[in-house]
């Protein structure tokens, strides 16, 4: 007889999710057991004897871990499903069997690399910023950003009340339309919240005209087309484990800031 394990336990090491997005799963009454929804957080089932579904979809016993690298497109949503049935990320890899989720944001204005696994510990260490993975973006403004205003950007911004991590900003180039001018910027970011860099930019005068992702971690790909993606290879999974720190102690971060970054 098989040991009966906590849900959220039992979906990340199935490679569902981490074990924090499992109770959300769980709280939006996407996980059955045995046919029955279940919501509350500590519930234990058998992995082998119960019938465990998210979206109905029944979890394998023993799931081969999956690394994939996708060129979002715009107009995608970065979810599994969008109550608007606008289409999602999961739409362009439908060739894929296996149960894989998107890691992090990219909202759906916005374009570039976007990881999708079913490594739940990965996951969660890749978007958790106490371990400093960083994600760049190239972003075309409105206007020229003054070297007073890149300098506010990479000390912090306040945003939605509360000021943004230190960034990494560079100017890449400016040039003049018929509308006005306009910059490239390179910004990367070791937080995530939600349409982060386009409210940074809003906040120095400089709307988004354009977001694209280029860099997650040690990750990046410019031969790779929008709209297609590929199974990142070994090397590339060893070192995106690297870049979040397996086997290292990182000294950690206050625990208040780090649930309010998550």
């Amino acid at each position: 007889m098989s040991a009966v394990i906590r849900l959220q336990k039992l979906l990340s090491l199935a490679g569902v999710s981490s074990r924090r997005a499992a109770e959300k799963l769980m709280q939006a009454d996407r996980v059955t057991v045995n046919g029955k929804v279940v919501t509350t957080l500590g519930t234990k089932a058998d992995p082998v004897a119960d019938d465990i579904r998210v979206d109905g979809r029944r979890i394998a016993r023993s799931a081969r871990r999956r690394y994939l690298l996708l060129h979002k497109p715009r107009g995608y949503v970065t979810t599994r499903s969008d109550p608007e049935g606008r289409p999602t990320v999961l739409d362009l890899i439908a060739r894929v069997r296996d149960y894989v989720y998107p890691v992090g944001r990219l909202d759906y204005q916005s374009e570039g690399l976007l990881l999708l696994t079913n490594d739940g510990e990965l996951a969660a260490r890749l978007t958790h910023p106490r371990y400093r993975v960083e994600r760049v973006y190239e972003v075309r403004v409105r206007g020229v950003p003054t070297a007073s205003l890149l300098s506010r950007l990479r000390h912090g911004v306040s945003v939605g009340g509360r000021r943004t991590a230190p960034a990494s900003v560079r100017l890449l180039r400016r040039w003049r339309t018929v509308k006005g001018s306009e910059a490239l910027l390179a910004i990367g970011l070791h937080e995530g919240r939600q349409r982060q860099v386009r409210k940074m930019c809003e906040a120095i005068g400089h709307p988004v005209l354009r977001l694209r992702r280029v860099q997650i971690g040690p990750l990046r790909d410019r031969r790779l087309k929008v709209g297609e993606y590929r199974e990142l290879t070994r090397r590339e999974v060893d070192a995106l484990q690297r870049a979040a720190a397996y086997g290292e102690t990182r000294a950690p971060c206050q625990a208040q800031r780090c649930r309010e970054e998550r």
